[in-house]
This record gives C-alpha cells, sequence and structure tokens, in this order.
C-alpha cells in the first residue's frame, strides 16, 4: 500500500502546513482551523470520487506505463491548479466580464464577492459537466457487444439500443431542454450553450479515442512512437475530462465549508491525490478484472451524479447525498462481485469433485 500511497501522504504533509501557514497569514490563529477545513475537504473529496477512481482505473488498463505516472504527476497538477483554481475563475471572468487578473485577486481578497460569483455562474458550470457524464453513461450501457450485465433485466435492454444511431445524442439534448426548462430565465441560454458544450466535448474525444485505437495496429507499422504517444495523449485528455467533470460539483460543494479558496483548493488537491493514488492501484493489482461489478456500478453512480448535476440548476443537493448515492452503487457491486466469485469457485469446485468421483 504504502508504495502507491507514498506520494499522497507526501502531497498531504505538505498541503496540511501550507494551510496553517496561510490560515495564520490571513488572520492570526486560524491556522489550525484551516488544517480542520482542509482536511475535511480532501476526505469529503475521496468519499464523492471512488467511482471516478472506477472509471480511469478502466481508462488506464489501456495505457502505458509512462502514461500512468504522467496522469499521476501531471494530472495532478492539471486537476489541482487547473480544475479547482483557474477553472473557476475563468468562468467567472466570463460571466461576469472581468478579466481573469482581476477575478483572482477577488478570489485571494475578498472570498465573499468570489463565492457569490461562483454561485451565479453554478448551473452552466454543473451542466457542462452533467451532460458529458449523462454521454460517458449511455455509451457504456448502449453497447450490444457487452455480454457482462450486473443488473442483467436492464443492461441487456439497454445494450441493444446501440441499433439506433445517434440514440446517446437525443437522449442527452432532451435531457438538456427538460433541465433549461426550469433554470431561470437568464440563465437558459448559458445553460444550453454549457450542455450543448459538454455533449461536443464527449463526442469529439471519444471519437478522437476510437479512431486511433481502430487505426492503432496501421499506425504502429508506419510510426510506432507516433501512434503511441498520440494514444496515449489523448486518453489522458479524455481522462482529465472526466476527472473535471466529477470534480465540478465538489468544487462547487466546498464553498459551504470554506470561502477561502487556497484552502478548498489544498483540500481538494490531497483528496484528488489519494483518489489517483487508488486508481493506480485498482490497474497494478487488476481490481476490476477480480470484481466483474465494479464498472458497472461505477457507471450506474455516473449516471445518477450526472442527474444529480442537472437537478441542482435548480435546487440545492446535498454533498452527502450525492456521495452517498455514489458510494452505494459502487459497495453494492462489490458485494455482488464477492457473491459472483464465491459462486463460481463453488461450482468449480463441485466440477472437480464429479470428475474426480467419475
Amino acid at each position: 500500500m504504502l508504495e502507491y500511497f507514498l506520494g499522497s501522504y507526501i502531497v498531504t504533509i505538505a498541503g496540511l502546513i501550507g494551510a496553517y501557514l496561510w490560515g495564520e497569514h490571513v488572520h492570526a490563529g486560524t491556522g489550525l482551523a484551516c488544517v480542520f477545513i482542509a482536511l475535511v475537504l480532501s476526505v469529503l473529496e475521496v468519499s464523492l470520487s471512488f467511482d471516478n477512481a472506477v472509471v480511469n482505473a478502466m481508462k488506464l488498463e489501456k495505457m502505458s506505463h509512462k502514461w500512468r505516472h504522467r496522469f499521476l504527476t501531471w494530472g495532478i497538477i492539471i486537476a489541482v491548479f487547473g480544475m479547482r483554481f483557474v477553472f473557476p475563475i475563468l468562468v467567472v471572468s466570463i460571466f461576469a466580464k472581468l478579466s481573469m487578473i482581476d477575478v483572482a485577486k477577488i478570489a485571494l481578497t475578498n472570498a465573499d464577492k468570489y463565492a457569490y460569483y461562483l454561485h451565479q455562474t453554478h448551473a452552466p458550470i454543473v451542466t457542462f459537466g452533467g451532460m458529458f457524464l449523462v454521454m460517458l453513461f449511455l455509451n457504456y450501457f448502449f453497447n450490444h457487444e457487452k455480454d457482462v450485465h450486473w443488473l442483467r433485466p436492464l443492461e441487456n435492454w439497454l445494450s441493444h439500443l446501440d441499433h439506433l444511431k445517434g440514440i446517446e445524442v437525443v437522449i442527452s439534448l432532451l435531457m438538456l431542454l427538460a433541465t433549461q426548462n426550469f433554470v431561470p430565465a437568464e440563465q437558459k441560454v448559458h445553460v444550453m450553450i454549457a450542455g450543448i458544450s459538454g455533449i461536443i466535448t464527449y463526442l469529439v474525444i471519444d471519437g478522437f479515442t476510437h479512431y486511433l485505437e481502430k487505426h492503432e495496429e496501421m499506425r504502429l507499422a508506419k510510426c510506432a512512437a507516433g501512434s503511441v504517444g498520440c494514444t496515449g495523449l489523448i486518453s489522458f485528455i479524455y481522462l482529465e475530462l472526466i476527472d473535471a467533470s466529477f470534480s465540478l460539483d465538489g468544487v462547487l460543494g466546498a464553498f459551504a465549508l470554506s470561502k477561502d479558496i487556497i484552502i478548498i483548493s489544498i483540500g481538494l488537491a490531497i483528496g484528488a491525490m489519494f483518489v489517483r493514488s487508488l486508481t493506480i492501484m485498482l490497474v497494478e493489482k487488476k481490481t476490476l478484472k477480480q470484481f466483474l461489478y465494479l464498472e458497472h456500478g461505477a457507471h450506474w453512480a455516473i449516471g445518477a451524479l450526472a442527474c444529480l448535476m442537472l437537478i441542482s440548476t435548480v435546487k440545492e443537493i446535498p454533498e452527502v447525498v450525492t456521495g452517498g448515492i455514489g458510494l452505494g452503487f459502487i459497495v453494492c457491486a462489490l458485494i455482488s462481485s464477492i457473491m459472483h466469485n464465491k459462486k463460481m469457485e463453488r461450482l468449480l469446485a463441485e466440477e472437480k469433485t464429479g470428475n474426480e468421483n467419475a
């Protein structure tokens, strides 16, 4: 376990020291309180991201060791600095019609004003992430070549829907239209643009991924190094977008505990590092192959999270509900996988006994 989580422990220690020093710098005597908030945020991030870890592990299994390492190093920088700090500032900058530098100054010096701006942009942000995750969920289950089913009757029926060309996009757009009917009039256009952008982003990245996988052998024959590098890069971008979509709700929800963007970034960074370490462990220990239904549970959790994100455009949903539903799917899938393994072991034992008696 230590080899997988050593980096996470180092980030935790450095982060908590940074949280203490920042708290003392902003307001003397608040250092320990900032450490506590950062710890709570990191625990919330981990508890909300088990499904994220499973999905990431599924994608990482197809990547080289070099790109797995980059996911843990470059990826954590993008996840923390990019998604937890820069992206919210960029969104606020666009909607508030301010420069990113001005918004960054507001975030660091006037936490209440920054939180207000971020609240105003909540609906478009979660709509983008929600629609991206809806597409991910539908594309996983709408696959007639998928022969392993957890919730057998339902998943078997869903698997045959991919015969209807473009059905995932149609369903996603219908969900988006339904969502924008409930948001305030002044946000309808922003929500529609954000949602369509989420769908297009998924289609572009998924399309590139499938293209590169389909032509990988041919490209390897012509130019091995270029093909592997490009495939790894596209998969890396795909993973970062999935991770970003998962993190959007958590980033916005973190402001319920603290309005200090530095403390929020530190807490979420610690949690994100543990999630990525967990992902690498799942891949290298081949956990997904040991527990047959784990990725099914993760994708049902994704579908639930996507729906909750869309609902949150008009009604606030507590983080405990979001995390509890996702974790519930994972635990149920894990239990089902263990029961399946025991059943297979029993059948093999009975078959072996029968052969010996014969």
